[in-house]
Formats: structure tokens, sequence, C-alpha cells
């Protein structure tokens, strides 16, 4: 029993070797989960390795659990590694303790997996919360029958004659066949000028007159994609591309059900099951701003009980279990469209996002040029005044490095000052960065950093358990050099190896919010002086650039000297030109330069003294960074033109794009 040991009792070393793994899974939950245990026995019991984060269903434990008594509860929260178990007494939670602490037993995929038991006082989980479907969202279940599923399934000949037009694609996860129009992966698009011959097969057109006539779809499609899934296969989060498809998209499965993820661009997940014959019907906002995807895996958590079917998988931890996947095959019926969209979220509709000037910048060099003149030769000169501003870590990142295993390598691509090198000590982190300035600060406090370019980081690939990259990407100047930046984050990554990316967005009030960096607009006049020496900015170089019609004008990175003549070099990086952008105010533009005024001795990189009285001596230099912000879904549709990765989560953060990824 807990705190039972006596001092006259030796342990054998399989004793000892147990006593250490209970120790270490005792640890390992009130680091990461928060969960306290107790050296005293109770009723309730946290199980590590029980959970069905690691394979473990309720129909296969809860009969181990049973037979030390009678199981009031058994707990099972959805993605984690542990169980919490409550008996009816106490004596039968201490003989569960006592029989199964050590106990092996085997998980739905055949592996061998050692329980380890603790006394709590009370079970305890972060709840999910309430959730609702996507709005546009509907599951309509038992939409064909059997015999209907059976043809269906029959209907598609995978092993036809590879010269027909129709003949399955195989892609890495999945296979893949099309009728009436072609989807071409490497643009998300059809060619609605080149229609496959036959159109949809036969057996579609009397279900689709069916679904027509019960209100279930509004257009007959004209394009259909037949999708098998192997268990463990899945297909990444994506939207359909809006300039491609009308608004009601529809999906049937078959063969087998499965649960499918639907994510909100502020990072809100909603896992809804897909029965075996169902019917997914995705129009408006679940259509155009929701992503949908597959997560990769042989087992999904879905509720226990047998009258939950389709929707919400709930957060009911006390109705969670695994379901192991069979093969299923999707029907996914579209129909093309033939005009531009123009629906209510121009944002992430193709048909409606600006394009970038293809005058800018017109070559990589080019782009490597505008970095170094606009990002690397800043930073040199702003490091010191940049690093005092720069102190307080995120809580976002920080609760994503707290979450790694103790031990993990983690490498800080883009470290700036270091201050995230520090956060968790259990984890051997490095840094590295292009200024040398700011690698200096970070050796000063005793942090492992180095200086190199994000494009080219000098460890060796599947080295790392995890890798930042926070604000850093947005500083590339071309699509191509964005997605390379991840590209090299990935290669630093081992398999299973996560890494997470922080970009500037350009949405700065979202959901009906203004971001942290629009809100400091509006501080109290106590303070207003030093929000104000950001804002002045702008009007200073209003005055000091060529009249050229607008702000709109491209200027290069300038020297301390240049703005103590009063003057602005402007030399052009390119034939196009870079608006410069008002501080603390919204974003008109996805290419911008963004002002820096400099506090301080610029030729010493120290700063003098936080803020001064405005005009209390001669205009501070102002440098001008340049930054690529990020529309709503952007930096994940970068990260899914990697085939190697998985897309785990989405979301915004305090005016920032954020994604977590996972190198596969």
């Amino acid at each position: 029993r807990p705190g039972n040991h006596q001092n006259n009792y030796k342990l054998n070393k399989t004793e000892k070797k147990f006593l250490r793994k209970q120790i270490k899974a005792r640890h390992t939950l009130l680091r990461h989960e928060g969960i306290e245990t107790v050296s005293y026995a109770t009723q309730v019991l946290v199980v590590a390795n029980g959970g069905l984060g690691n394979g473990v269903s309720r129909n296969q434990l809860l009969p181990v659990l049973e037979k030390c008594g009678p199981v009031d509860a058994l707990l099972m929260p959805p993605n984690k590694p542990y169980s919490f178990v409550r008996y009816k007494t106490t004596e039968e939670s201490e003989r569960a303790y006592v029989t199964l602490n050590g106990k092996e037993i085997v998980d739905d995929l055949g592996q061998k997996i050692i329980l380890y038991l603790n006394f709590v006082e009370k079970a305890q989980w972060k709840e999910l919360g309430l959730q609702a479907l996507p709005p546009g969202l509907m599951v309509v279940e038992e939409i064909i029958s059997s015999e209907d599923e059976k043809m269906l399934l029959e209907s598609v000949n995978w092993t036809e004659d590879t010269e027909n037009q129709n003949f399955q694609k195989s892609l890495k996860h999945r296979r893949v066949k099309h009728f009436g129009y072609e989807f071409h992966y490497e643009n998300n698009n059809v060619d609605k000028n080149k229609p496959l011959p036959g159109g949809l097969p036969d057996i579609c057109d009397s279900i689709l007159e069916k679904w027509l006539k019960e209100g279930f779809i509004k257009h007959k499609p004209d394009q259909l994609t037949v999708n098998q899934y192997e268990p463990g296969h899945g297909i990444p989060a994506h939207i359909d591309t809006h300039s491609a498809f009308e608004d009601e998209i529809v999906s049937l499965s078959l063969g087998s059900e499965i649960v499918m993820d639907f994510k909100h661009p502020d990072g809100v997940t909603v896992p809804v099951m897909l029965p075996r014959r169902s019917l997914l019907v995705m129009t408006g906002e679940s259509r155009y701003l929701w992503t949908h995807g597959i997560t990769p895996r042989k087992f999904d958590t879905v509720q226990a009980s047998k009258s939950h079917k389709s929707g919400i998988i709930t957060s009911d931890v006390g109705d969670l279990t695994l379901s192991k996947r069979g093969i299923r095959t999707s029907f996914t019926f579209r129909k093309v469209r033939q005009t531009p969209c123009n629906c209510s979220y121009p944002l992430v509709c193709d048909s409606q996002m600006k394009e970038t000037p293809s005058s800018f910048p017109e070559s990589d060099k080019e782009a490597s040029q505008l970095e170094r003149e606009y990002v690397h030769q800043v930073y040199e000169e702003i490091a010191g005044h940049f690093s005092s501003t720069r102190h307080t870590p995120w809580p976002r990142v920080v609760e994503f490095l707290k979450a790694l295993p103790s031990g993990s390598l983690v490498a800080d691509i883009g470290c700036g000052n270091g201050k995230y090198l520090g956060v968790n000590k259990e984890l051997y982190m490095i840094g590295c960065d292009r200024s040398q300035n700011l690698v200096d600060i970070c050796r000063e406090r005793q942090f492992e950093a180095f200086v190199c370019d994000a494009l080219a980081v000098p460890v060796h690939s599947g080295s790392c358990d995890a890798c930042i990259s926070i604000a850093v990407i947005h500083h590339f100047a071309t699509a191509a050099r964005r997605v390379a930046a991840i590209q090299e984050l990935v290669r630093l990554l081992r398999p299973g190896g996560k890494a997470l990316i922080y970009v500037w967005a350009m949405e700065q009030e979202y959901n009906n919010k203004k971001s942290k960096y629009l809100r400091e607009n509006r501080v109290s006049q106590g303070k207003k002086e030093e929000i104000n020496s950001d804002t002045s900015v702008q009007e200073l170089l209003v005055e000091q650039m060529p009249v050229v019609g607008n702000q709109d004008s491209a200027c290069s990175v300038p020297s301390t000297n240049d703005f103590q003549k009063g003057g602005c070099d402007s030399r052009k990086v390119t034939d196009s030109k870079l608006p410069v952008h008002t501080n603390r105010t919204s974003f008109h533009s996805q290419d911008l330069l963004v002002p820096w005024h400099l506090k301080g001795n610029p030729g010493k990189n120290k700063l003098v003294e936080p803020f001064g009285p405005v005009g209390s001596h001669d205009p501070s230099p102002v440098f001008h960074r340049y930054y690529h912000v990020f529309c709503a879904g952007e930096l994940e549709a970068a990260c899914q033109t990697l085939s190697n990765v998985s897309v785990l989560q989405s979301y915004y953060d305090q005016g920032n794009w954020c994604v977590i990824l996972q190198k596969v």
C-alpha cells in the first residue's frame, strides 16, 4: 500500500524497477496534466497507460478493473493516455491498486501495455465544453440501403484499363477516382472546359434524383470523386476550392464509419461522426470557412452508447471508447462552378482574394536582397532596443513547450533574444537567429545559440523532437521562400516530431475583438507619449519621403545618417512599391514595411532609456522591417503543400495565425 513500505523490507530488482516507473508516471501526470496523486487510499484511481490516447478501449479496460470489484464509473478523457476509475468502496480500490499495478495488458493494436495506478482525491480533466455542428452542416443517417451500398461499392472498378481517363490515381494515403470532371490536386481545381467522357455513373442517377426530391440537395451534381481509405489513412484538413465548386458539397460514407474533424480558423475543432451509409451535407459557413479532414489513425474516439450514432463526439468522458476503423469508401458529389464565387468569406475565397502583383519580387535574388536590407540589417541595428521590448513569453507558446516530454531536444528557429530558450528547464533547447547582435544577447543570458539563416539550419536532419518558429516566417518575401522555411523546420524534426509556427495576421480584428496590437492604441493618457512614439513615425516618414501621390513608396533600409540629414534614401529594391504601415492600425496590404522608431544609442545597440519625452532630443532613427502578413487559412495551406506534414491544430492568437504541425 502507498506510504506503508517497511524500512526492513528490501526490494528486489523487479520491484525497484516497477517503483521507479510508478513514480515516473506520478510525476508525469502532475507535470503535464496537473493531476496530483495522494499517498493514502481513496475510492478513485488514475490509471496511467490505460487511456484512449494510447489505444486502450473501454471494452478492454473495464473487465480488467471489474475483477477487483464493482466499478462505479470509468472516465476516459479523449486523446489522453490515462483514465480514472471510481470503485464503490475504498477496499475495492485498494485491491485494484495492489493487484493491477504493473499488470500487463494488450491494447487494440496487439501491443503490450503496463498499467500504473495511483490514488487521487477526485477525477479531473479539462472539459471541452458544449459544441454545436458548424453552421450549414448536416448528417443524414441511413440515406441508402445496404443493397444500394453494395451496388455502389461494386460499381467502382479499381483495376480497369490504365488508358481509361477515369483510371484510379494512387495518392499517398488513398485511392481516388474521378467522374464528370477530373480534380487536379496540383492546383486544387478542375478544368471546366475538359469534362471526362461518360459523366457520372448511371447507378448514381436514381439516388441523386431521390435526394433532390426529398430536399437533401438543391442542385444535381456533375462531378464525383471516389476515395478509398485503408485503416490508418486520412486526408489533410482543407477547404474545397471556392472557385471550383458551388455552395453545396455532399459526401456519402460507405463500408465503414469515420470521425471527420471540422476546424474553424479561430482554432475550434468539432469532431463529427459519419456513420456507415450516412450523407454529409456541407453548405454556407461549414463549406466555405471551416476546414474538414480525417486524422490518419487506426482507431477513432467515439461515443460508447449505442443510441449515439451521428453528429458531434461529445466530451462526456463517461461515455467514450475506441472504434476500430475499417476500409471506407466515400462518394463526394459536387457541382462545378461556372462563375466566380461571391461568398461572404472573401479572406479565404480564391475568387475574391487580391493577388500579389507579379512584379514583387520578380526573382529569388530580389527577394533575398529585400530581406537582407529590410530584415537582416534592420535587426542588427535595433537588436538592443528590440530585445528590451521582448521580455514576456506568449502563454500558448509556453503551453506548447511545457507540454513536451522531459529531455526533448527543441530548436527555436529565429530565437531573437532567447526569451523562449529558458521557459522549460526539462528541455534541451538550442536557438539560432540571423542577427549576430541578438545571438550575442542570448549568449549573455547563458543560452545555447548560433547565427544562421532559417532556410539553411546547420543541424542534422531528423534530430529534433520539436521546433518553434515564432514571428519569423512572415519576414520571407515570396510564397516559395515561406514554404521553404517551413520545409526546413520539418527537415529538422524526427518522425512524429512537432513544430509550432506563429505569423502575423492580416486580420487584426477577429470575431468582433481587436487584437492587442490595435488595443494598445487606446491606452490611458498617462501612456500616450509611449504609444504615439510609434504612430508619429509615419508622420515623420510622410514628410521626408518624395511625393509620389500617396504614402505607398518603396524605400530601402535607411542608415542613422540618412535620418540625421533629414532625408530618406529612395532606392528601389524592386520595381514595385511597398506601402509603409501606420503603426497600431489595421493592415490594408499583405506586403508592407513596418516602421521601428529606435530608442537609445544605436551606435552601441544598447538602450539608454526606455522611452524619453517626445521632442526632448533629435528625431530618433526610423527603420523599416518587411512583413508579409498572412490571411486566414494561408499558413495552414502553406503547410499542407508538404507531403510529410500533418496539421494537428490551427488557431488565432492575439493577432497571429498559428499552426502546430507534425512530421509523418
